[in-house]
């Protein structure tokens, strides 16, 4: 009886560490502008610019010298329009890179999705673009209160932070906003383009709790409509018998985690160059759970704070690093021409006049 017991067990125990969880690592019909945050202090404009649950304010890093109403300034989000689009050295002209950015698109089966438009070169060569998200999401940053001119108050948690980021899941079953953890092994990840039977292909990119990136090549978006392109790990490893099983301490090790870091699109030099036009909803992570889910006696972190002490510090470094590169970016805003600029001037080489409607 003992041994049949002993047995049953070893069975339970084998069916959860095959049971893979799901989970989207990030729908971009949440990331659609909600809130209005003046981008300089002559903006007077009124339409959303921002998404409101991604804020992220980085005016904490400017230098000593920087005016207080500049500060409040420093704000940015995952709002789709603010994805950037980085064409490979080659590629990089002026007119390759001004006509390649991201969108907000509506469509009829999924509301709101991402559409990205790259312009290749037109000469038969290799070319990649990778679509990235506006800054590295951050995978501690605590839950917050945002107003609706952008103002980010910080909530109150355990030992005065929350437990969960505001860019993970906010509850069992809804998308993430770039960020999932406890992440053991991928079995696969899924993604739903829109394709325009453009021959280029599409790969995903993760990157994990050591800043490793790891490149997921999906396929060919040589296709007309919606699909669901799917990479399967080829190292996962189905029966049990044949992993490498090891014991591991649990506490205080954290728990590892899958920041999005983007898309790559590839052009083949054999294919068509100029305008490159596609559309994104999701992307879906399938995985085994790192540490199991269980009901301990003993709340460790209450006890020690281990782990919030290590992850506040990583929390600060990822938006110290996060913070110079937007304040060199909004320091270079401020100082552009404030006129609006018709590229058709540049286009066709001409300089415009007082008397021209600019």
């Amino acid at each position: 009886m003992k041994r049949i017991v002993i047995l049953i067990t070893i069975v339970l125990v084998t069916a959860g560490m095959l049971f893979a969880e799901e989970a989207i690592l990030i729908d971009f019909s949440m990331l659609t502008a909600d809130i209005r945050v003046p981008i300089n202090q002559m903006d007077q404009g009124t339409a959303p610019n921002q998404n409101r649950q991604t804020m992220m304010d980085f005016g904490q890093y400017a230098g000593g010298s920087m005016r207080e109403g500049d500060r409040s300034l420093m704000r940015t989000s995952l709002a789709i329009v603010n994805w950037e689009v980085h064409l490979s050295s080659s590629s990089r002209t002026i007119a390759n890179m001004e006509r390649s950015f991201t969108r907000e698109a509506a469509s009829r089966q999924w509301g709101t999705v991402m559409g990205v438009r790259v312009h290749f070169p037109i000469d038969p060569a290799y070319s990649k673009a990778t679509v990235r998200p506006p800054f590295q999401i951050p995978a501690f940053e605590p839950q917050a209160t945002i107003l609706d001119d952008g103002t980010i108050t910080y909530d109150e948690g355990v030992n005065g932070i929350t437990r969960t980021s505001r860019f993970e899941s906010q509850e069992p079953g809804t998308p993430a906003y770039g960020i999932v953890k406890n992440v053991g092994t991928i079995r696969s990840v899924a993604v739903n383009v829109y394709g325009l039977n453009f021959p280029h292909g599409l790969n995903v990119i993760l990157i994990d709790d050591q800043g490793i990136e790891r490149i997921c090549f999906m396929g060919y978006l040589n296709f007309d409509g919606w699909r669901e392109l799917t990479w399967t790990n080829p190292q996962y490893i189905t029966e049990v018998r044949n992993r490498d099983l090891r014991l591991v301490p649990l506490y205080p090790f954290h728990q590892p985690f899958v920041r999005f870091g983007g898309f790559r699109l590839d052009r083949d030099a054999d294919h068509i160059g100029g305008d490159f036009v596609t559309y994104f909803k999701d992307v879906k992570l399938i995985f085994d759970k790192a540490v199991l889910d269980t009901d301990r006696d003993i709340e460790d972190e209450d006890v020690w704070n281990i782990i919030f002490e290590r992850e506040t510090a990583r929390m600060i470094l990822d938006m110290e690093r996060f913070g110079e590169m937007q304040l060199l970016r909004f320091l270079d805003s401020q100082r552009q021409a404030q006129e609006p600029f018709n590229p058709l001037h540049r286009e066709f080489g001409f300089t415009p006049t007082p008397t021209e409607d600019n």
